[in-house]
């Protein structure tokens, strides 16, 4: 079975996002490791700005619609 789901990632502030997704998921955690201290500044305030154009923040908080796809696999 195959599923296509809805999930909002909710977090205080942009930059709590950022900090959680920097830490925790894969592919960021790989960029911030190989940037020095003036490429992670970069980073964060390129992805804060991009967070605040996509207008999903509300008094101060940030909501993050995201799409992921459910599979459940049954043996035989």
């Amino acid at each position: 079975m195959v599923v296509t789901r809805q999930f909002t990632f909710r977090f205080r502030s942009p930059s709590a996002y950022i900090d959680t997704f920097s830490t925790f998921y894969g592919p960021l955690v790989r960029a911030w490791e190989a940037l020095d201290e003036d490429g992670r500044t970069s980073l964060r305030s390129q992805l804060e700005a991009l967070a605040q154009e996509a207008g999903f923040h509300r008094g101060g908080g940030l909501a993050v619609p995201s799409e992921y796809l459910e599979v459940v696999a049954t043996r035989r």
